[in-house]
């Protein structure tokens, strides 16, 4: 039994030695983040969103687009109704975007959406008539200045750039709070890093742009989760993801746990189909790819997309076991359970430090909220990763289909703007 648990703490071990180069990435990431040169230069843009059933919130992200810094000329908006039953084309022509529908039950993914938007734009404009795409859901909101920092990350010679994505109701609930807080921990301790190594970072869902020539045959990414699968094939392809930490966009979390099951079960399904569409591809960019970043931006997403929580949860499982085998003779029961607890998920707390840390860090582009509910969201920030761990292992034997994420936060830019 001694021998078996052994093993258990060595290829633990070993899962902790092969992803800690990770650390050195969050040091980097908390001191500097990669900085973009100002330009007056303007380059012809299309701005593409998908929505389905968004009335709600489609006319604020469209006049958020509308008020931005950035020439109006160089800059137009489409929006591709999918399956919608509610005046959701009506109220994006009304607030000047170009509105494409789209009836189709049995493709129903948000990529399938894309794909027929950027036929649509292909038929009667051109692919090659804007020189990049920006992609944004319906409930987005956007900065200012946010197409002008972007534009300076894209005319310093960047092909796929991502943004900060800041929320715009994390004081819902500490479900919104946790969402937050994982999309600021992504910035401040993996894109920031990253961009300075010059290593690739990932498109997350949505507020990125792209060159027009990664579209020149349509887009093809039609899986739960495009944005892994665009990233997969980019870096596959040699082109890495940069991060423009000067470019601000804000999106509505979920605030129930149904809702959130929902989609964590789906970004699950997405990443291990992205991981084992992808194994061979990247494991050859690691080995021939054209720069040392491209080759280390494969290895890295490799292990990113590897479900290290699939091969570690059922090892920890066993420890837990052996170890309450072990301790169980005269052992009171709550200390096996104490066991058990703090084997299986006690690390998940170590996270609680964490986002003290961001709300900190992050605080000057955050809504105010007060301390004695910053200190609870920071106590049930440990509640992501456990999710997490929860429904990769429901993902990888259910069947899972994509299904809308309800957005209801009839918020203007303004408004948002004014609790900061």
């Amino acid at each position: 039994m001694n021998a078996l648990l052994n093993i258990c703490n060595a290829v633990i071990a070993v899962f902790g030695a092969v992803y800690a180069y990770r650390t050195v990435i969050m040091v980097l990431g908390f001191f500097l983040t990669k900085k973009f040169p100002l330009t007056d230069a303007k380059h012809k843009y299309a701005v593409t969103i998908a929505a389905r059933n968004e009335e709600a919130v489609i006319a604020n992200l469209i006049e958020s687009i509308r008020r931005q810094d950035y020439p109006s000329e160089y800059v137009t908006i489409f929006v591709v109704a999918d399956n919608c039953t509610d005046k959701t084309a009506e109220i994006a022509r009304k607030a000047g975007a170009v509105c494409y529908e789209r009836f189709d039950k049995e493709h129903c993914t948000k990529g399938y959406a894309l794909q027929y938007l950027y036929k649509c734009i292909e038929k009667d404009y051109g692919i090659e008539s804007f020189e990049g795409y920006f992609v944004f859901d319906a409930d987005n909101l956007l900065k200012k200045d946010y197409i002008s920092r972007m534009n300076d990350a894209f005319h310093s010679g960047e092909k796929l750039i991502t943004s900060y994505r800041n929320t715009k109701n994390p004081d819902d609930n500490f479900i919104s709070a946790s969402y937050a807080l994982h999309w600021l921990r992504t910035i401040r301790f993996e894109n920031r890093g990253r961009s300075v190594l010059g290593i690739s970072v990932r498109i997350q869902g949505t507020g990125f742009l792209f060159a027009s020539e990664l579209v020149k045959n349509g887009w093809n990414y039609l899986t739960l989760t495009e944005d892994r699968e665009f990233t997969c094939d980019a870096i596959a392809a040699g082109i890495n993801v940069t991060y423009q930490h000067e470019a601000q966009f804000y999106d509505e979390q979920p605030v129930d746990l149904h809702t959130v099951f929902r989609q964590r079960i789906r970004w699950s399904k997405g990443h291990l189909m992205a991981f084992t569409m992808f194994f061979v591809r990247l494991w050859g960019c690691v080995f021939r790819g054209k720069t040392w970043q491209n080759k280390a931006s494969a290895l890295d997403f490799q292990l990113t997309n590897f479900p290290y929580g699939m091969c570690l949860i059922p090892l920890k499982i066993l420890k837990a076991v052996l170890l309450i085998l072990l301790a169980a003779a005269g052992t009171p029961w709550w200390s096996l359970v104490w066991i058990a607890f703090q084997t299986l998920i006690f690390e998940h707390f170590a996270v609680i430090p964490m986002g003290l840390l961001l709300f900190i860090t992050e605080r000057k582009r955050l809504q105010k909220i007060p301390l004695r509910r910053i200190l609870w969201y920071s106590v049930m920030f440990c509640t992501f990763g456990i999710i997490g761990d929860i429904t990769v292992w429901i993902a990888a034997f259910t069947r899972v289909t994509w299904k809308p994420i309800p957005h209801k936060a009839d918020t203007s830019i303004g408004e948002l703007e004014r609790k900061i």
